[in-house]
């Protein structure tokens, strides 16, 4: 039987090597090569946004770009579940790396939700962390936490870091 340690090393650690590619019908002066990136399974999509937003605009017009969303095979990609949620559950069975397809345009508003700034981000997270610790420890772990540390734990995860 595997031991919890190892579980939780490979949650935590686990990385998912990723191809974002441009979608085919955004307009570009020139051939937008892929970008690569070892995405961490516990993160959230809009914290690599940025980095994915500068590869692509290298290419791209600046009034041709509005708010980027990401696709996988058709389906939109939420911004609020983890990274290694999404590709469990669209992509595990697919070949690596994840094809993630990368839209400046034609926001779908039927099926994702707006994320307005890196503040919500965090505020999502956080929230998700305050319901598990108070279905799993009766928010014990969260409440003798100080600002300081929920900030810390939030830096972590924002900057990728252990």
């Amino acid at each position: 039987m595997t031991d919890d340690k190892d579980v939780l090393r490979d949650v935590w650690f686990g990385r998912i090597p990723t191809c974002f590619t441009l979608y085919q019908d955004e307009i570009t002066e020139r051939e937008a090569e892929p970008y690569y990136l070892l995405l961490p399974r516990v993160s959230y999509l809009t914290l690599v946004t940025d980095k994915v937003k500068k590869h692509f605009q290298k290419v791209m017009r600046q009034e041709d770009i509005s708010e980027i969303w990401f696709e996988h095979e058709g389906t939109p990609l939420k911004w609020h579940y983890p990274i290694g949620l999404l590709f469990d559950l669209l992509a595990s069975s697919s070949a690596l790396p994840w094809n993630i397809t990368v839209h400046f345009k034609g926001f779908p508003e039927k099926d994702l939700l707006h994320c307005p700034s890196k503040d919500t981000i965090e505020a999502h997270f956080m929230s998700c962390v305050k319901e598990a610790d108070a279905l799993k420890h009766k928010s014990q772990v969260i409440n003798e936490m100080q600002k300081k540390d929920h900030k810390q734990l939030w830096m972590g995860l924002h900057n990728d870091n252990d």
